[in-house]
């Protein structure tokens, strides 16, 4: 993951650093692993959320988003995906740390229920 983040722009480099420390702020047992060649991912008893900048932002793709509630609206796309949900940010965007560290300790709950399949009872 550190050749991923190393290769950005110093501001992508600089929130991708805080959104993995965040990542694992929300439990210290999360994992971090390289799926599809190059993409940083972060797993937990499936997977929790992942990293992906182009070229004017950085995504942070969340899994099982789409059970998870999203008061605080961090969600910006994927609304209508069934499994995962899209956090956006661009250069010079605030990290809702709180809100962030709430969803994503909902997710790896969930993921430890047995994930979406097993908590909407579709296993």
């Amino acid at each position: 993951m550190d050749a991923y983040i190393d290769a950005l722009p110093s501001w992508q480099q600089v929130l991708c650093r805080r959104l993995r420390d965040l990542a694992h702020a929300a439990d210290p047992e999360l994992t971090e692993t390289i799926k599809r060649t190059v993409q940083p991912y972060f797993v937990l008893e499936g997977n929790v959320c992942a990293l992906l900048a182009a070229r004017d932002h950085v995504n942070l793709f969340v899994y099982d988003g789409a059970i998870v509630d999203d008061p605080h609206g961090l969600v910006t796309a994927g609304h209508q995906n069934s499994t995962a949900r899209t956090i956006g940010f661009r250069e010079g965007d605030a990290i809702d740390e709180p809100a962030l560290l709430e969803f994503l300790r909902q997710v790896i709950a969930n993921n430890r229920a047995g994930g979406w399949r097993a908590i909407k009872g579709l296993r």
